[in-house]
């Protein structure tokens, strides 16, 4: 078992693996990509850079030094986390359990600019299978995502109804396995509904393939649950239960630890300044109080 799981190594990422790392706690890092850090032109108003550096040099030179501590680097998506004393995360190369988990991987992400979305959210729409999926047991259900992500949310609601299939918005699948779920790959027009959601409208195959007119077709459903993309740490804290602020970031307290014992967040995921040096001193944070946490875990045990 692992003593700390970080995910996410940008800035706030790579500072909690060095804090953690030179407190004996031999972190691992799980991350997928880049993240945002990649938009970042030129960076130029961070503590000792003799010049402007880009997010993506920054980046590499943050990997590059955790590794000379020793860190580990697991590339891979994270699907999930599971656990409440312990914790175990979910990933596209497996499963792995951990004492402590750190969720650094950015801010939240905006929901897609489809039609009726955001007219919906509490009334069908939904961005977590596993803390609604109760709600829509026997009932006809859709997934909107064409990644992992959303194969791992479409299968927590096989859980609890047969009726569930995923919509791509138009871009073709990315799933790592075969799967036995239904895929519909055409552009979503607008998610419709009186009181609450009753399907989507889609665009006709016929007119996907240039063979006429566009013709809008109805594909009913009761509810629709979000997962564009890869999870990132507000959705992994929506699933797991931990308490979020008003604007929608994660709630932490000033050792970074969110309310769930063990769960601790830094960065953008928990809001306010989105600059490089306010995620780096939350990981620096973040870093120790997980490790004091294990050792206080350990100790008790």
């Amino acid at each position: 078992m692992e003593k700390i799981i970080i995910i996410g190594a940008g800035p706030a990422g790579i500072s909690a693996a060095l804090y953690a790392a030179r407190g004996n706690m031999d972190p691992l890092v799980i991350y997928n990509g880049i993240g945002d850090l990649e938009k970042a032109e030129k960076i130029e108003n961070y503590y000792g850079l003799e010049r402007p550096l880009s997010g993506a040099e920054l980046f590499e030179r943050g990997i590059a030094q955790a590794k000379v501590l020793g860190v580990r680097f697991l590339e891979a998506q994270v699907l999930g986390i599971g656990g409440f004393d312990t914790f175990t995360v979910k990933t596209t190369e497996g499963d792995f359990d951990t004492e402590s988990v750190i969720l650094a991987t950015g801010g939240k992400r905006s929901a897609p600019k489809i039609p009726g979305i955001r007219e919906f959210e509490g009334r069908g729409v939904s961005y977590c299978a596993v803390c609604d999926a109760f709600f829509y047991r026997g009932k006809e259900v859709a997934v909107l995502g064409n990644s992992d992500f959303a194969l791992h949310e479409a299968e927590e609601l096989k859980n609890v109804t047969p009726s569930v299939t995923i919509y791509t918005d138009g871009k073709e699948p990315e799933f790592s396995r075969e799967h036995p779920i239904a895929v519909n790959t055409m552009k979503i027009q607008a998610i419709e509904g009186g009181d609450r959601v009753s399907g989507l409208r889609l665009e006709s195959e016929t007119a996907a393939q240039g063979e006429g007119e566009a013709q809008p077709s109805f594909y009913p459903a009761e509810g629709v649950f979000v997962a564009m993309g890869t999870a990132g740490s507000t959705e992994i804290a929506r699933q797991m239960g931990a308490e979020l602020t008003e604007k929608g970031n994660i709630k932490v307290n000033e050792d970074m630890e969110t309310t769930i014992p063990g769960l601790f967040a830094a960065g953008d995921c928990t809001g306010g300044l989105l600059q490089v040096a306010k995620a780096v001193y939350e990981g620096c944070a973040a870093g120790i109080s997980a490790g004091k946490y294990v050792r206080r875990r350990r100790k008790s045990s």
